[in-house]
């Protein structure tokens, strides 16, 4: 190998070092060289750790005494000691003891996991209950029952997080987990959460409360937790459902009740103003630079921020829906999504949210239309 090569490996070597040493703990979330679980911060997290080690106990003493006696017959009787094998027949006592008492031991370890078991799936008598929709790649969260209730937001990998991972200049101990919109919840209050998708399977997980549902499309499933104290806990989709899963965290942030109380009124004001009147008639400058936010947030992670595309993600820039003048065309892939859920349906979006992104799909790139799409178009498109 030539100096150089070897200099250049030397560097490489050296900053992936100093960027894995640069990691630290992610309170809620990973640790550094992490090899337990994550700390308990529910009563069925403990349950499940108190379970763990039970069984790894268990699974140890089993162990030590299969491979004891074994270990200790063939040293014990090996012929460079003079052990003559023995001839003998079958033992109904052995029999019968290393039959009974493996079943033994396997009812009293399956009687303690069945508390924990049937605990996890009692969802009733919720304070609160979401609905968590998987999508490719985010989730969507729809308050339906309790404090809150109406409120419903997409929760997206955020786009400084994914702009590190395509430069490959990984940053901070919430790398590729931090989120534009987290989920909040209130502490010490029973959570039931729906879990759904909108195209494959997901699956919904947060470890630190020892929670992990799939989210099939077409089916309604349902998990639960309580929550023994505030802060960040952190999860991620842990069904493989497509190149993108990599990048569909879950951040749940736990509030006090007072402070959720502010949140949700917070929250519910933003929604109004981003309701906006749907009568209201725009200009092309303001609508175009509101739907790029939108875009940015929302689609560039498919079609990419020049609007190419890759692989089965179609171009958005050139492309002749989005240069057509029948504008309803566009509308009706926004609202229903298209090729079999690959593109998803956004009809969590407001009607001007939809009416300001299509505006500047038309107008941006090479696409040069001048057309404007008004929220009323998409009302109609609605009905």
């Amino acid at each position: 190998m030539s100096r150089a090569l070897q200099g250049t490996a030397g560097l490489l070597l050296a900053g992936g070092l100093q960027a894995a040493w640069a990691v630290g703990d992610l309170a809620g979330g990973p640790a550094k060289n992490q090899l337990d679980l994550h700390p308990p911060v529910t009563r069925i997290a403990t349950d499940v750790h108190n379970l763990h080690y039970i069984m790894l106990v268990i699974c140890l003493v089993i162990f030590l005494a299969v491979f004891g006696v074994m270990f200790y017959s063939i040293i014990k009787h090996r012929k460079s000691v003079g052990a003559k094998s023995a001839n003998f027949h079958e033992s109904v006592s052995v029999e019968i003891a290393w039959t009974v008492v493996p079943f033994i031991i396997v009812v009293v370890m399956g009687l303690m996991a069945t508390k924990t078991v049937v605990a996890m799936k009692d969802t009733s008598n919720a304070d609160l209950t979401i609905k968590t929709t998987g999508y490719q790649w985010k989730w969507g969260y729809d308050y339906l029952k309790g404090e809150g209730e109406g409120i419903g937001f997409l929760s997206t990998l955020d786009v400084a997080q994914r702009n590190m991972s395509d430069a490959g200049k990984p940053q901070g101990d919430n790398y590729l987990l931090k989120v534009d919109n987290p989920l909040v919840v209130p502490v010490d209050k029973k959570i039931r959460i729906i879990t759904t998708a909108n195209d494959v399977i997901h699956s919904w997980m947060v470890p630190a409360f020892a929670v992990k549902q799939d989210a099939i499309p077409g089916f309604v499933r349902d998990t639960w937790f309580r929550a023994e104290k505030t802060g960040d806990f952190y999860g991620q989709c842990v069904e493989l459902c497509g190149k993108e899963h990599a990048y569909m965290p879950i951040h749940v942030k736990v509030l006090s009740a007072e402070d959720y109380t502010k949140w949700v009124d917070g929250k519910k004001k933003e929604m109004a103003a981003k309701a906006d009147d749907p009568s209201k008639v725009w200009e092309l400058a303001a609508l175009a630079t509101r739907g790029e936010k939108i875009y940015s947030a929302n689609c560039a992670v498919c079609h990419k921020p020049d609007g190419k595309g890759a692989g089965p993600i179609k171009a958005l820039d050139g492309s002749a829906i989005v240069l057509d003048t029948d504008h309803v065309k566009q509308i009706a892939i926004l609202l229903n999504g298209a090729a079999n859920g690959t593109m998803p349906a956004w009809k969590t979006l407001s009607d001007t949210e939809i009416a300001a992104v299509i505006t500047y799909t038309k107008n941006t790139w090479s696409n040069k239309t001048g057309q404007i799409v008004q929220p009323a178009e998409i009302v109609a498109a609605r009905k």
